[in-house]
């Protein structure tokens, strides 16, 4: 059983009390607080523009196993490196090293990582202002930088 304050000067306390409960809320920090965007490389937007760095593969989690197609890119808007999932097959042949790509959240559960790819929470959306899917699906020809 709790001890609300009560009485004609239990406003400030209650106040005090009701503050210290939200920040115990989950959510409170990520939303009221703005520390998402704090620590969010795309700092708090949907895409972003990037440069690729270099290929990589990434071991899945168990207990799946396979090497998942990534790459590593810099964010053109401050500088910080990322690893970004190339979704779909043959998508490691579309993208080249220096080539400007969009990258995006995936979108996981609650913003983490999604599937058997740990840490990787980004994919490739555009390769040089085309569509990566229109690439793989062969209605685009890739342009040259």
């Amino acid at each position: 059983m709790s001890k609300k304050a009560r009485g004609l000067n239990a406003a400030k306390k209650l106040k005090a009390r009701r503050a210290k409960s939200k920040k115990q809320y989950k959510w409170y920090g990520k939303k009221v607080l703005g520390l998402k965007e704090k620590s969010d490389p795309l700092g708090g937007s949907a895409q972003a523009k990037g440069i690729v760095l270099e290929k990589v593969q990434r071991e899945a989690k168990q207990p799946n196993s396979g090497l998942r197609k990534c790459a590593r890119v810099q964010l053109i808007k401050n500088g910080k490196q990322i690893t970004a999932f190339l979704p779909h097959d043959g998508a490691t042949k579309m993208v080249d090293e220096h080539d400007e790509v969009v990258v995006e959240c995936i979108g996981g559960t609650m913003g983490r990582a999604k599937g058997d790819l740990p840490g990787v929470r980004w994919q490739v959306v555009k390769v040089n202002d085309q569509s990566l899917d229109a690439l793989l699906r062969g209605k685009l020809e890739k342009a040259r930088k």
